[in-house]
């Protein structure tokens, strides 16, 4: 269906090839047009003009046959370059390049047949022809220019959609890691009310302030990320109020642990800390947390050791470790507590974090014990990795 801009131009191209073809008419009778215009000419004319309409739908078809024709009719001139031009903006390039062709075997023929017809034929020759060429390079760049233009405007929305994606993805991130921790905390607390129903009133009031102060927590971290998400559309989860993690973080989030009744120790063998950039800092507590948080989920009671070292230009290094869990012969048939379900979720996005912040990360067993390793960048504060960090 054509729109109203499609039909205005196709009026355009029409009136366009009638001015063209009666201003061009003294050219063409050599001046002479008194004795009139034969009827055969005149209605060639009217019929190619009027076949202009059906530029979009047949343009190949139309430029051939109008070209062919032609070679008899004057009046086709200007119904031939709207034909030429439409062909080479909508078909590709190969295509225009045929009729290329075809329109210089045209100019070869005309000239070995009228040579001897005098220098005024092939001047007027040669100018048909080039307005052909004009046609034909005119529509090409209109085609380039439309394909550039389609071009940005795709890279623009793939890049829209990107930079969507990245925020989801850093969202999800977040709030996994936010939640993750204080979730497993809670399981941890109830399981452990549960399985031990005769436990001192000390140890239930002490659980039920954890889970209480866990669960407090977590609306709030989520009320943060929420008010993220419900911001402008760029924004990141840095972003949300509130204090930002950091290895200052490190000490409150090992406590909670502790109170939830995992073993846990920490060494912090890291200089200059107050120079380590907010982002690597950011990043290094989130793996602390989340490799806490697996351990605590999978590795039952196991004693879990948390190691950074690291110094400007060498590198921040973090290292979380624990047994791997196993179940004793003592244990069969015993009671014990679920472990808490966990999505899978937590090393890919914690590779992703790491991998953003510039750094490499490692899990795995060895030596009986599964451990996640961070390697951080940490630049000096003139801003060059230093030696050690360019020898790593």
């Amino acid at each position: 269906m054509r729109t109203r801009r499609d039909l205005s131009v196709d009026i355009a191209c029409f009136l366009f090839a009638v001015v063209f073809s009666v201003v061009t008419a003294d050219a063409a009778y050599r001046g002479d047009v008194s004795a009139g215009v034969p009827v055969a000419e005149q209605v060639a004319g009217a019929a190619g003009c009027a076949a202009v309409f059906l530029r979009r739908r047949w343009p190949v078809p139309l430029a051939v046959l109008l070209m062919f024709a032609g070679t008899q009719f004057h009046f086709l001139t200007g119904a031939i370059l709207v034909a030429l031009f439409t062909v080479a903006v909508h078909r590709p390039r190969r295509v225009t390049a045929w009729l290329g062709g075809l329109t210089l075997a045209q100019f070869a023929v005309f000239l070995l047949r009228d040579l001897d017809r005098g220098e005024e034929v092939v001047g007027s020759a040669l100018t048909y022809f080039t307005l052909v060429a004009c046609a034909l390079g005119w529509g090409l760049y209109i085609r380039s220019r439309r394909a550039l233009i389609a071009s940005l405007a795709e890279g623009a929305v793939r890049a829209a959609d990107d930079a969507r994606r990245e925020v989801r993805e850093e969202m999800a991130r977040e709030m996994h890691d936010v939640l993750a921790h204080r979730l497993s905390l809670l399981s941890v607390q109830a399981g452990a009310l549960e399985y031990n129903p005769g436990a001192s009133p000390e140890d239930l009031r002490r659980a039920a302030g954890v889970i209480r102060d866990s669960a407090h927590q977590a609306l709030e971290d989520l009320r943060e990320v929420i008010g993220v998400l419900r911001g402008s559309g760029g924004a990141r989860a840095e972003d949300a109020p509130g204090p930002r993690p950091g290895l200052a973080e490190v000490d409150r989030l090992l406590d909670e642990s502790r109170a939830a009744g995992m073993r846990v120790t920490y060494r912090l063998d890291a200089a200059a800390v107050e120079t380590l950039p907010a982002t690597v800092g950011r990043t290094a507590s989130r793996v602390v947390q989340e490799a806490v948080t697996n351990a605590r989920k999978h590795a039952g009671g196991a004693e879990v050791t948390v190691t950074v070292t690291g110094r400007p230009g060498a590198g921040l290094v973090v290292e979380v470790g624990n047994p791997v869990r196993t179940r004793s012969p003592a244990a069969v048939g015993a009671r014990v507590a679920a472990p808490v379900p966990g999505a899978g979720q937590g090393l890919i996005g914690m590779a992703e974090r790491v991998a953003l912040a510039g750094g490499r990360l490692e899990h795995g067993v060895r030596d009986g014990r599964f451990t996640v390793r961070a390697d951080l960048p940490w630049p000096r504060a003139d801003g060059r990795a230093g030696a050690e960090g360019a020898a790593a």
